[in-house]
């Protein structure tokens, strides 16, 4: 097992006490060539009267730009937020595809109460706005909404359905931001996925006796919703957008003739399948905000996976599953938080491959374990050395995957 991981090192800073009005001198490590509001001294040796007066200083970054605009006009701009749209068309419709499917009476008879119910529906109003913020910024050749299919047949697989596509639309979104060329269009975007990083969910008397507001992710309520512990990371996990696009396409069946104007272009990779792949779903653990449910998997499981060829017609703008790997399938790739973890495959036949789960934490001793929660699984020809910053570069060894592995 090979594991990369990202270590950080943490700098310890000392701490001054700076009077109002003191013609302060910071120590020579601190020593700044500009005013700030706590009283350091200027060149001239000039400092704050301690009434609010005087020179002020904030730092200012060389990025800036006093005039912003806020459309995607670089290739690689407009064509990660055209995955970005197709990613909140599909939650729209799916949010309130599963009010309309299922009655309000199905939804209490689960566990949920009316006010549960009303989040999911509230879920649905933010995609709107996402929806239309992206649709701005893409301008005229941006995305329509386009016609899904989903396989669930009930409410706990509706859960589950949507704790996965919530699962990588988030990830997806944590992979290319910080590349975006505009950081305009980044900013806005930014502001849009922090509100599905931090949505209101409100505990009600029914499930938690009146407690108060809790803060939690549109994926972190839908593991409540299935009865997961909603939070079992320290990191959230960033995605490319070709792994974005190879899960989110196999639920678009058609999409209209304007969109061919500009379709998607990133790779669709041939389908993963975990043929053992545990069910979350159990009777005996419903909604709840928190429970200490025992984890679905353990390291040394075997995993099982076949995968689809190349050249198979996928997604609704006639792409083919491709991969530019030209190794052999040699790895399991475990992406999770910041890390990508290698396992070697086992008892390989014709695109079929066993693998055994790792175990490990985020960082040496400490931390959560890297295989936990929903987390992605590729077949990859090497165990190329990748960081959060780079991932993408892993793209070119991808034999079959990415699909989301459900841990725990």
């Amino acid at each position: 097992m090979k594991h990369n991981l990202v270590i950080f090192a943490v700098l310890a800073l000392q701490t001054f006490a700076v009077p109002w009005g003191t013609n302060y001198r910071a120590a020579k490590w601190a020593k700044r060539d500009k005013f700030d509001a706590f009283g350091w001294t200027l060149r001239d040796g000039t400092s704050n009267n301690g009434q609010g007066n005087g020179p002020m200083y904030s730092p200012i970054p060389s990025t800036l730009e006093q005039n912003p605009s806020y459309q995607a006009v670089t290739d690689f701009d407009f064509n990660s937020l055209q995955v970005g749209i197709h990613q909140e068309y599909l939650e729209l419709d799916l949010f309130n595809y599963g009010l309309v499917r299922f009655s309000e009476k199905a939804f209490l008879d689960y566990g949920l109460t009316r006010d549960e119910i009303h989040l999911i529906r509230f879920f649905a109003q933010q995609e709107i706005g996402h929806a239309e913020v992206v649709s701005h910024m893409l301008g005229p050749n941006a995305a329509k909404p386009c016609k899904y299919a989903y396989n669930f047949n009930n409410i706990g697989e509706y859960f589950d359905f949507c704790q996965r596509v919530t699962r990588y639309g988030e990830s997806g979104v944590y992979g290319f931001l910080p590349l975006l060329e505009n950081r305009a269009v980044a900013q806005i975007l930014l502001q849009s996925i922090t509100t599905e990083v931090c949505v209101p969910f409100l505990p009600t008397t029914a499930l938690f006796g009146g407690n108060p507001l809790l803060q939690a992710r549109q994926q972190f309520a839908f593991r409540q919703f299935s009865g997961l512990f909603p939070v079992v990371e320290w990191f959230e996990t960033g995605a490319t957008q070709a792994m974005q696009w190879t899960l989110l396409s196999q639920h678009i069946v058609s999409c209209p003739p304007s969109n061919f104007e500009r379709p998607v272009i990133f790779p669709i990779f041939p389908r993963l399948n975990i043929t053992n792949n545990p069910n979350p779903i159990d009777p005996k653990h419903g909604p709840a905000i928190a429970t200490n449910r025992t984890a679905l998997t353990s390291p040394g499981r075997r995993v099982r996976m076949r995968w689809q060829e190349k050249g198979v017609p996928a997604g609704p703008y006639n792409q083919v599953t491709s991969s530019n790997a030209t190794g052999a399938p040699a790895y399991a790739a475990w992406l999770s938080q910041y890390n990508v973890t290698y396992t070697p495959l086992e008892n390989v036949g014709e695109r079929y491959a066993e693998t055994i789960q790792p175990g490990g934490v985020v960082f040496n001793n400490t931390g959560p374990a890297i295989v936990n929660g929903t987390i992605f699984l590729m077949i990859t020809d090497t165990d190329l050395y990748v960081t959060p910053a780079n991932l993408s570069l892993i793209n070119n060894h991808i034999i079959a995957g990415p699909t989301l592995y459900i841990a725990g």
